[in-house]
């Protein structure tokens, strides 16, 4: 676990400007609180922080490497390469004298040997920071799928680069400022591929690397699902996912006996692979979050379909695992220091308020217990289990799956998921649902369709693109950072690239076998899991099912717009903010109110109270 950052100026010399590293390492200090190490050169300075009992592999950093005397460069990374040992042993035998187990070493000898290129030899999740001297130029990397974050900003005559966006911030040429496209990216969770939601800074891509050099700032794609022929059979397609997944979990940093058990397959399947084999005195230990005593309250609806607990329960007796129930209540997720924890480890709102408040308090308990743990994201979106593409009316719509069914749910087209209290003006200003439409083609114009391909596979190819690049876009790094900021590192077996290729390229109908959604991957894995998870329904991250949220919210609402320093107050129709906080009931199931249109609801309100906070906290200047 661990954080870098780092400062390029082709003209400056930076030997003497540690003092503006140093506050920029700082500022990232959760994600590293045992060590810190800054290299000075002289149009480089390079940072890093790290928790040592988090990280496996990374050794001392930043790590300078020279020959016969002579500086090359340095280098900073946060994160994991599975496939250091081969690599290790391929330079080896190539004439490259290693001097340690350090993999930033492995990593600047793999750029010495292959140049830029050695970002294709990479297995894992990363993000680096290379300083080539003889060059004069940075190099900035992210792994395939985005699970380790890195932004960066383009100042006069250089560059600074950090793994979090507060990091930049702290520089004194940067300044805490949002544009209309900021706030469309916010209103429509676009995860555009880049963007960094402030004004003048960027995301590396992932599956990306920037060089930033003599000649400016360049960006360059280093991978990307391959379009190809399915040719496999149903019986050959499903050997082949469970090979995959087999691989992946022989992995030895997947040999992790911690475990966020939902009671879904995804979970399930996690934790049944790391528990095969374990003696009985070191079972595998696993954490399930639930809300009061939620075997009481759960009422199902058509979002949640049914509790975790009596499946969750089922797997641990199935696999005998050690496991522990985090208990939160109501007046957790409304505790103020929380949801501030929250919006300053994800650094911008967003509209899943007490998702994002219950997950932050869940993985801080975990993270008490264990400093890194399993966790089943991608799967759902991989192999056909967001509930929107068995959507028609969203599957149709040719926008973001998540606007397209807010629209739907709330009867507010125009609103994205947070808008629905801008002033009208403003709101038909940031055209949400444009904005997002055309995200949604720019994603979809980089998909190769195969020949005569059309119809639904047409589409759910395209989706898939959707997922990999926008949902997980934005989904991956946000959970990365509230769980990092909770000392705890997160790792993600189904996100593995050589599965994603894999999968990529199976039919849509082979996905849904036996017309279900994850079908195919119910199938792998049969033989690991109890009939009875193997025939749940998915139900997405429980909420608390108490109508004191909502209530606490619209009081919360109430108590923003009464005070005259309110942040936000130039930017909301304060006449429709009064009426919601009038009428909480819209924003909770029941007769008249759907579960769908009562979550939509409240995004907008949840997105509101976090941009008073956020442009507050941060000294956000809105410039739209």
């Amino acid at each position: 676990m661990s954080a870098i950052a780092g400062w390029v100026h082709r003209d400056r010399d930076l030997s003497r400007e540690d003092a503006v590293l140093r506050s920029m390492v700082g500022a990232m200090a959760a994600r590293g609180p045992d060590e810190e190490g800054i290299w000075r050169g002289e149009h480089a300075l390079l940072g890093f922080r790290r928790l040592v009992a988090g990280t496996s592999n990374t050794g001392a950093q930043p790590f300078e490497v020279r020959a016969d005397g002579r500086l090359l460069g340095a280098v900073v990374f946060d994160g994991e390469v599975y496939n250091a040992d081969e690599l290790r042993a391929d330079l080896a035998g190539r004439g490259h004298r290693l001097t340690g187990g350090a993999v930033a070493e492995l990593l600047f000898h793999a750029y010495l040997e292959w140049g830029s290129g050695f970002v294709t030899r990479l297995v894992g999740m990363y993000a680096i920071a290379l300083w080539d001297e003889r060059e004069q130029q940075a190099i900035l990397v992210r792994d395939r799928v985005g699970l380790k974050p890195l932004f960066y900003a383009e100042t006069e005559a250089g560059a600074v680069f950090a793994s979090e966006r507060k990091a930049l911030l702290v520089h004194p040429w940067l300044r805490a400022a949002v544009d209309a496209d900021g706030l469309r990216e916010l209103m429509a969770y676009a995860g555009t591929p880049g963007h960094a939601v402030f004004k003048g800074m960027r995301a590396v891509k992932p599956a990306s690397f920037v060089r930033i050099g003599a000649t400016g700032i360049s960006e360059h794609q280093y991978w990307a699902p391959e379009t190809r022929e399915h040719e496999d059979d149903m019986d050959a397609t499903v050997a082949t996912v469970r090979a995959l997944l087999e691989q992946t979990m022989s992995l030895p940093t997947f040999a992790v006996p911690d475990v966020l058990l939902s009671g879904g397959v995804d979970s399930s399947t996690l934790t049944a692979f790391v528990s095969r084999g374990r003696p009985e005195d070191a079972p595998v230990r696993t954490y399930t979050v639930r809300f009061g005593d939620d075997r009481e309250e759960f009422q199902a609806n058509e979002v949640w379909h049914s509790p975790d607990l009596p499946y969750v329960r089922e797997m641990v007796d199935a696999c005998h695992t050690d496991h522990t129930e985090i208990v939160l209540r109501t007046a957790d997720l409304l505790d103020p220091l929380a949801r501030t924890a929250v919006l300053r480890a994800k650094e911008i709102p967003n509209p899943l308020g007490n998702m994002n408040t219950s997950y932050y308090l869940f993985l801080r308990e975990v993270g008490r217990r264990t400093s890194s743990v399993l966790q089943g994201d991608g799967a759902d979106s991989f192999f056909g289990g967001m509930g929107w593409v068995h959507h028609p009316g969203v599957v149709k719509s040719k926008n973001l799956p998540w606007v397209a069914l807010a629209a739907l749910d709330a009867g507010a087209p125009t609103a994205g998921l947070g808008g629905g209290m801008l002033k009208p003006g403003l709101l038909d200003k940031l055209d949400i649902p444009g904005y997002s439409a055309q995200r949604y083609r720019e994603t979809v114009s980089q998909v190769e369709h195969l020949p005569g391909e059309s119809g639904t596979e047409r589409v759910m190819r395209d989706l898939f693109m959707i997922h990999l690049k926008n949902w997980l876009g934005t989904l991956l790094p946000h959970d990365e950072t509230i769980a990092m900021s909770a000392g705890l590192e997160m790792r993600l077996p189904f996100t593995d690239h050589r599965l994603t290729e894999y999968v990529y390229n199976i039919p849509w109908s082979m996905k849904i076998r036996d017309k279900r959604e994850k079908g195919l991957l119910r199938a792998a894995v049969a033989d690991l899991l109890p009939q009875s998870i193997l025939d749940r329904q998915k139900s997405p991250y429980p909420v608390p099912q108490d109508a004191g949220y909502p209530a606490a919210l619209c009081a919360e609402l109430s108590r923003m717009i009464s005070r005259p320093d309110t942040a936000i107050s130039e930017f909301v129709d304060l006449d429709a903010v009064r009426e919601t906080a009038a009428n909480p009931a819209a924003l909770w199931p029941g007769d008249k109110v759907s579960a769908g249109q009562a979550w939509a609801k409240r995004s907008h309100v949840e997105m509101l109270l976090q941009l008073d906070e956020w442009i507050t906290t941060y000294g956000v200047s809105v410039e739209v």
